[in-house]
């Protein structure tokens, strides 16, 4: 206890040294970002297995294209399930010239099996069961204001008008992610079908949800082993736990290693000041065994006082860690629909361990110099115990590292490949950090004054510089790149596409209407695509075996396999089509007996595995149509135009219920009169485009948002490593300023002089970042996400000089307390040195 008792003192004197401070700043930002992201995903795993019956809608649900028999029904009673059903789609509402694709979910009395139903009324929040009454329905709030509808107010739902009864607050089992984005309508099966929207062809999704006891699914699995074989979607708790939009996934994976990638800075800056740490507590060890003092004495000294860092430093981070969490929420809100609970213990924990870990593998090695010192020092300073190997360090803190990276990844083959790219980053960004110093020091004659003094004193510095300048690069590098990839994204989607390319679609379009909506929508616009039939069906066979039996078994689960595809019949190839192997039908495709002729598209094609010449057998409206693959087609899904995986010859799909569909441009001035079309077609749905765009643009920006606050962290831990690099280059400061003073410089003279290196690092940083954002943008375009690869011009000045703004204003500020010492003073250090 006493020796605990002194080492807390010694630290609260030490803390007044630089190294300790950076030392302590490093420390609390490792633990500040990992526990931040442990809070965050702890709380939404949390909340997910809390409420993984809500978000699905019962412990198994099963959906399919068409409505369930009562036998189904009558199953999952006998097998302990109370049971509820509901039929999904989407429409239009409309009212006063206002209208808006909607989400339409009928529910029955037993809604909701679990969680709770919020409905604001005008006697404000109430928890509802079962479905409004016939005739009204419960909106989301975003359809009120579009449609500018309140409480008591009307709409045009298909061919009635329903009343708003009430807002939805909440909704437990709401979908998550990009699959819903419309807002949603509430309603009763009866209104549905006083709306008279189901018509042939309509895509309508019907949900049978049940909640059994426990044990109850396992008993069941069988049959609904039997259903996945008939293409019927089955979901339950035990195998099929709800899981987070994939965009949300995705984000946590790439939160999770951006706050690790703080955390590696992080243990550079620790390392760094570690080995200033040490420097300048020899001669205080050598004394002390002057004095008698044991090995173990000391080293158990030096341990406390780095333990009672490790803890205060903990628990500040990990209050800055709530805090971040808090605002990481805020900005993730819209893409959570679950109530969270508040998280546990277990990321406090790894915020400690974290601390610990980084003392252990980015200090401890450094540290061991401190148990090698000599007695003799004190008389002869020269004698230094040896430093230790920096191979010996980097293998230390990386495997180290590797078991954080491990640890909060739970994947150890994504652990194992991080750690080897990381590496193999790290050498190339340390190889071409060494490049740029040399050519500097080479070329520094042609500058005059403090520029050429600061790009000296940075090229000497090799090793300090170059630390400084690969993790500054890392961090402008990450902030480049995600601006850069999402401006792309969307510029290139929109870029690519004609000035009168389709920006509307119209859907559910009835036989008996074609020809009547057609020319109304012909006075809207002069761009529109041919006008497609759409027929549903459900793969059942491939070459006459169960089509989990044949696919892939990576294509096992794919929906594909368990929804109705829309199929269709064409007689010439789609503009936007090309034929890659095979030819496209004949013109006599039909004649005669034998396995109807199709075309498959190349990306179902790839994904299941499936050749010229193979047979697959469609379910369509309780009818088997057998067709065998006579062409593969390259679809421009990016086209904007309907786009069919399998098409049809004429003479095939027409006896069987169909709708039509076409794509259309309509013009800014022309949106007023669409609205007359949508009253006079009110069965007819029509999906925007440009407000499908905004959403997604508002949801990237959301993410990209929660991604640059982490990054701020990462900068944090940049300025951690200047602030280190500033500390342990302290000495050499020191000495090249008291040489100055001695030689008649001025404070104004050194102070342009240290600008200078700093404006240099932050500039040459900045071009690294930008090598690192143009080659990885030019590998993600090229190998993953098909875009053109381009340059970037702006960016080669945008990062330099933001690299000069950001690390030429902090290292300015960092070293402030050097350029103001007086004279005497650095002529006393000069005498030490």
């Amino acid at each position: 206890m006493q020796m605990a008792r002194l080492a807390l003192k010694s630290l609260w004197r030490d803390l007044r040294a630089a190294d300790v401070r950076a030392l302590f700043l490093a420390m609390i930002i490792a633990v500040a970002a990992t526990t931040m992201i442990g809070f965050f995903l702890d709380r939404v795993t949390q909340g997910m297995a809390r409420q993984a019956g809500q978000l699905l809608g019962g412990d198994v649900v099963l959906v399919k294209g068409a409505p369930f028999e009562q036998v189904d029904v009558t199953r999952l009673r006998e097998g302990g399930f109370k049971t509820s059903e509901q039929t999904q789609m989407v429409s239009m509402a409309s009212r006063q010239g206002a209208f808006q694709l909607s989400s339409l979910k009928t529910v029955d009395s037993d809604y909701p099996l679990y969680g709770t139903l919020t409905i604001r009324t005008a006697a404000g929040e109430v928890q509802k069961t079962g479905p409004p009454a016939v005739g009204e329905v419960w909106i989301d709030a975003r359809l009120g204001r579009r449609l500018e509808a309140g409480l008591g107010d009307d709409f045009q739902l298909g061919q009635t008008r329903v009343r708003v009864a009430g807002f939805i607050e909440r909704e437990p089992d709401q979908r998550v992610g990009l699959a819903n984005l419309n807002p949603h309508i509430l309603l009763s099966q009866a209104t549905l079908e006083h709306a008279d929207l189901i018509h042939p062809g309509a895509r309508v999704t019907y949900r049978l949800m049940g909640r059994g006891e426990s044990g109850a699914v396992e008993a069941i699995q069988p049959w609904l082993d039997s259903l996945r074989d008939q293409s019927i979607r089955v979901m339950d708790v035990e195998h099929d736990s709800p899981r987070l939009g994939r965009t949300l996934e995705r984000t946590q994976k790439y939160l999770s290693l951006a706050g690790l990638a703080a955390v590696l800075l992080a243990g550079v800056a620790v390392a760094m000041a570690t080995r200033r740490y040490v420097e300048r507590h020899l001669m205080t060890v050598a004394l002390l065994r002057c004095f008698g003092s044991q090995r173990r004495q000391f080293t158990a000294l030096f341990l406390y006082q780095l333990g009672w860092l490790a803890l205060v430093a903990s628990i500040l981070g990990a209050a800055l860690g709530w805090l971040g969490q808090e605002a990481l929420l805020s900005l993730l809100a819209a893409m959570l629909t679950l109530a969270l609970p508040p998280p546990g213990i277990m990321p406090l924990a790894l915020g400690v361990l974290t601390a610990v870990a980084m003392l252990a593998g980015f200090a401890g090695p450094t540290l061991l110099r401190l148990k090698n010192v000599s007695a003799l020092k004190v008389l002869r300073h020269e004698l230094d115990p040896m430093p230790v190997s920096a191979l010996w360090v980097v293998l230390v803190a990386s495997l180290v590292f590797g078991a954080l990276l491990w640890l909060f990844s739970k994947d150890l083959m994504l652990s194992f490949w991080v750690l080897v790219l990381g590496f193999i980053a790290l050498f190339g960004l340390w190889a071409v950090s060494a490049v740029l110093l040399r050519g500097l020091g080479r070329l520094s004659y042609r500058f005059h004054g403090p520029w050429r003094m600061g790009a000296r004193q940075l090229a000497q510095r090799t090793r300090s510089s170059q630390g400084q300048m690969v993790a500054f690069s890392v961090t402008l590098a990450a902030v480049g790149f995600i601006t850069l990839v999402r401006a792309d994204l969307l510029d290139d989607w929109q870029n690519r596409l004609p000035a009168d390319a389709p920006n509307q679609f119209a859907i559910n379009i009835q036989p008996s209407e074609r020809a009547d909506f057609t020319n109304a929508l012909d006075t809207l616009t002069t761009s529109r695509s041919d006008v497609y039939p759409l027929v549903r069906g459900r793969i059942v066979a491939i070459n006459d075996r169960s089509p989990r039996e044949v696919v892939p078994e990576k294509a096992r689960e794919d929906g594909n396999l368990r929804r109705e595809l829309n199929l269709t019949w064409r007689e010439a190839l789609p503009d936007t089509n090309e034929v890659t192997q095979g030819q496209w039908f004949a013109p006599d495709a039909v004649a005669g007996e034998g396995v109807v002729p199709i075309s498959m598209a190349e990306r179902l094609a790839t994904r299941f595995d499936l050749s010229l010449g193979d047979t697959l057998t469609f379910d369509i409206g309780g009818s088997d149509v057998t067709g065998r693959i006579t062409s593969i087609r390259k679809v421009d899904w990016e086209s904007f135009q309907p786009n069919f995986f399998v098409i049809f010859p004429p003479g095939v799909l027409e006896g069987f219920s169909h709708s039509f569909i076409t794509a259309f441009y309509l013009p800014s001035d022309k949106r007023d009169a669409l609205g007359q079309v949508v009253k006079q077609f009110p069965s007819v749905s029509f999906l925007d485009i440009g407000v499908i765009l905004n959403q997604v643009d508002r949801m990237l920006s959301q993410v990209a948002r929660a991604i640059l606050f982490i990054l701020l962290f990462v900068g944090a831990a940049g300025v951690a490593v200047l602030f280190a690099a500033l500390a342990a280059s302290r000495p050499e400061r020191t000495h090249e300023g008291a040489l100055l003073r001695v030689f008649g410089a001025q404070s104004g003279y050194l102070s342009k002089a240290h600008g200078a290196e700093f404006l240099w690092l932050g500039g040459l940083s900045g071009v690294m970042a930008a090598v690192l954002v143009e080659g990885g943008t030019a590998a993600l375009y090229a190998f993953w996400l098909d875009l053109p690869v381009r340059t970037h011009p702006l960016l080669w000045m945008g990062l330099p000089s933001a690299g000069m703004a950001l690390v030429g204003g902090l290292g300015w500020v960092l070293g402030r307390d050097l350029r103001r010492q007086p004279p005497m003073t650095s002529l006393g250090q000069l005498e030490q040195s």
